[in-house]
């Protein structure tokens, strides 16, 4: 064997720095089938559940063996693993009531994943468009973010990390809207660029609570959901909104869920905090006229 070659029978590892409070050497066994999410048994809270992208989150965390908290104003189907809590992001009561059942039901909760949000449909310029309109999605894509955050760090405080240094996680769903702007939406892209600041300041507060806890975002672009279907449907949409891809195909729910596991997993992302991941199929700007 060239002994300049990695020899993908070794464990690595890392420092061991147990006693500063830190997280001890890391196990991993790279070979094939090996790389663990490490996800299974652990709670997971996901907001908007109900959604295209909240359905295949449930799903995801659910096959990696996890429980789910699933959030949402209409409610999902329940099972052993999968506990549907009714609420508005948009009230701070709620999102606490939200932590407190997985807290109350499983003992913790793991991740946070901020997923909730709305899309108004109706293209209208800043100038055209009403208050209620702003304030709505305000309300509900940045307030209710910062609702969703604020209740699970403050059970993150109440129960402490684990035992084990597998670190919380909270992951933020923002949008390439957030990245490039959205002409006839600036309201939207507003609320999922301001996503960006808030995990970036978050990142440094959740290692007060947790040493191993982590901030992240996922920016998907177009996607393939029920939110999206109408704008997709017009005539030319298409070729439009895939334009600048290198990729010249529309994401799908699991696209993005596979990337939220990712940033769940205490093993596969643990020294990963304060990034973003663009799920957009190499998406480089919108097209204007």
């Amino acid at each position: 064997m060239d002994q300049r070659q990695p020899d993908p029978t070794r464990v690595a590892s890392g420092p061991t720095m147990a006693t500063s409070g830190l997280r001890g050497s890391a196990q991993f066994a790279y070979g094939r089938g090996t790389l663990k999410s490490e996800l299974e048994g652990k709670v997971a809270v996901v907001t908007g559940a109900s959604g295209g992208i909240g359905e295949a989150l449930v799903a995801a965390f659910v096959a990696e063996g996890a429980s789910v908290i699933a959030g949402s104003r209409r409610g999902v189907d329940a099972s052993d693993r999968v506990v549907s809590v009714t609420g508005d992001v948009r009230n701070p009561a709620d999102m606490h009531a939200l932590m407190a059942r997985g807290v109350e039901r499983f003992g913790r909760v793991d991740v946070c994943v901020v997923n909730a949000g709305i899309w108004p449909e109706e293209v209208a310029p800043l100038h055209a468009m009403s208050e209620a309109r702003v304030r709505e999605v305000v309300e509900t894509n940045l307030l209710g973010a910062m609702w969703t955050a604020r209740a699970f760090l403050f059970a993150l405080a109440q129960t402490g990390p684990r035992e084990d240094g597998h670190g919380a996680s909270l992951i933020f769903i923002g949008s390439t809207a957030g990245r490039f702007g959205e002409r006839g939406h600036a309201e939207y892209a507003t609320t999922k660029a301001a996503l960006r600041g808030l995990m970036l300041s978050l990142k440094n507060e959740i290692v007060l609570l947790d040493p191993h806890g982590r901030v992240n975002l996922v920016e998907p672009g177009w996607t393939v959901t029920p939110m999206a279907e109408a704008a997709l449907a017009e005539g030319g949409a298409m070729d439009r909104v895939t334009r600048t891809m290198a990729l010249r195909q529309l994401a799908k729910p699991d696209d993005v869920a596979a990337s939220v596991l990712f940033f769940a997993s205490p093993t596969l992302a643990r020294h990963l905090t304060g990034q973003t991941l663009v799920v957009a199929g190499g998406m480089e700007g919108r097209t204007i006229w």
